[in-house]
């Protein structure tokens, strides 16, 4: 009888652990599906990830993650939309000013802080998938942060007495030079952070510091 009443004890114990634990609320249930399905994109991609391993992750059944994000391509958009605004946010932000040299220096950490601190979104967002061309991608978030570089780089060349109109063109250039080395060194990883940042700046500064205010090809295409 004693081993019955322990059984007992134990079911209604098991029970009454059931009923006290706290059920997710809407909020926390969604950030916890993004924070499933950015894991999984990451390392699988859009094609490879279905709404049935998201949800059997989540613990909860497919009909939850439709019911907050109307299907796999919607809880992309939000990842992607997510991580689009941490990186440029973290771009522009480390552009606190300085000396036009510093400031390269400072974008260039900047994205390489990122992909190492939020590896799983960089990789999601030089991944190509068709969601991607319709919510943004890599190539128009690089063109958002060229963006507040031209600002930088006009001034610079009206000081130089260089024709401003030029600076999208060389602002384009300059942050696609770090976006695509950085893309080489997410899996790289060598040398470390501040030798690559240095080795960036370096290739983009002495170009610049050297800059032919109307450069000529010296080749014999003219067309």
């Amino acid at each position: 009888m004693a081993t019955d009443d322990s059984s007992t004890k134990d079911r209604a114990a098991n029970s009454s652990t059931r009923r006290r634990r706290r059920r997710m609320t809407g909020k926390e249930r969604r950030e916890q599906l993004l924070d499933i399905g950015r894991a999984l994109f990451a390392e699988r991609g859009f094609e490879g990830t279905s709404v049935e391993e998201i949800a059997a992750k989540a613990g909860v059944s497919k009909p939850v993650v439709y019911e907050h994000f109307g299907g796999k391509e919607g809880l992309y958009a939000v990842v992607v939309d997510r991580e689009m605004r941490r990186l440029l946010d973290m771009v522009t932000g480390a552009l606190t000013g300085g000396h036009p040299r510093e400031l390269l220096e400072q974008a260039a950490f900047a994205l390489l802080d990122y992909i190492e601190q939020y590896t799983d979104g960089f990789r999601i967002l030089v991944r190509d998938s068709p969601v991607a061309q319709s919510t943004g991608n890599f190539a128009s978030l690089i063109s958002d942060i060229a963006t507040q570089v031209e600002d930088i780089l006009g001034l610079e060349f009206k000081a130089r007495g260089f024709d401003p109109k030029l600076a999208p063109l060389y602002a384009q250039a300059l942050v696609g030079m770090v976006a695509l080395t950085g893309q080489w060194w997410l899996n790289a990883r060598k040398p470390n952070k501040p030798e690559v940042a240095a080795h960036l700046v370096n290739l983009a500064w002495h170009g610049l510091d050297g800059l032919e205010q109307k450069p000529r090809l010296i080749g014999h295409r003219r067309s």
